[in-house]
């Protein structure tokens, strides 16, 4: 735990600005799973599209490598070296069950990534802060417990956004119930916004004006059909001004989809309310 403890502190140094809520501007992307069962062609037609819209950094919700197997998981992370080099934009990577399944993959998961594969960064005003629960879907005690320091630790940075990779909230918010012990934490520190992947299904829902998304896939295989219903190749661009978020999904263009995009917060439980290409 020293070890994390350093290495996010060393990470949140590099990338901090000194700046008020009010200071804020600036975009990212977030890119959903590229595994399991990628697509050909799909990833690296997101990352073309994302580079077009110049974010100041991309992060994605977990799965980058299909991996499960220990053998061939470096040789996996290398073969995707030159997608990435190709732009020179910073990446953080959050840990799916595909990325880290072993002690092997989670060494070979810190030295490809060169983080570990839970901790926080700054950027402007604004707070990051990337879990872990790529070995189980709820989050560790140990999880919850590095949440609630770092989180303390930031209550004055706004907005504050947290990833992690598998979507345990997706039941009791669809039901419109804050009633479990991560919403209760991350209300109290005044987070606005929690990514997730995993599903492939791109999700907006929204509990006491905390906005929970799945993002959809950005390359694994779709596990069901429907734009309306959420199943598309894309990413999600984010504007963040002051404290405010707004969020454009982008539909990967033909022939991997029709390159129609949205405001996030038009979306509801139903699927999309409008679209525009």
């Amino acid at each position: 735990m020293a070890r994390l403890r350093c290495c996010c502190i060393v990470l949140a140094a590099a990338f901090i600005v000194v700046a008020t809520a009010s200071d804020n501007n600036f975009t990212f992307a977030i890119l959903g799973d590229r595994t399991g069962d990628a697509i050909p062609g799909v990833y690296e037609a997101i990352w073309r599209e994302t580079s077009a819209l110049h974010p100041d950094f991309v992060i994605n919700v977990g799965d980058t490598v299909q991996g499960l197997n220990d053998a061939t998981a470096e040789a996996e992370w290398t073969s995707l070296r030159p997608i990435w080099q190709q732009y020179h934009i910073p990446f953080f990577f959050t840990p799916g069950n595909h990325d880290i399944w072993s002690p092997s993959s989670r060494k070979i998961y810190e030295s490809e990534t060169k983080h570990p594969p839970a901790y926080s960064f700054d950027f402007h005003n604004a707070h990051f802060t990337i879990l872990d629960n790529s070995g189980g879907m709820n989050l560790s005690a140990d999880q919850m417990d590095f949440l609630e320091r770092d989180l303390a630790a930031n209550k004055d940075r706004s907005p504050k956004f947290v990833f992690f990779h598998q979507p345990f909230w997706l039941i009791p918010v669809r039901f419109h119930s804050g009633d479990f012990p991560f919403h209760q934490l991350i209300r109290k520190f005044g987070v606005g916004y929690v990514y997730s992947g995993h599903g492939h299904q791109f999700v907006r829902l929204v509990q006491d004006d905390i906005v929970y998304i799945e993002a959809g896939s950005s390359g694994a295989k779709l596990k069901g059909s429907g734009f309306a219903k959420g199943w598309f190749f894309g990413e999600i661009h984010a504007r963040v001004t002051g404290t405010k978020v707004e969020m454009t999904v982008h539909e990967a263009a033909r022939p991997y989809g029709e390159g129609r995009k949205f405001n996030a917060a038009t979306w509801t439980e139903n699927g999309a309310i409008a679209t525009t290409k």
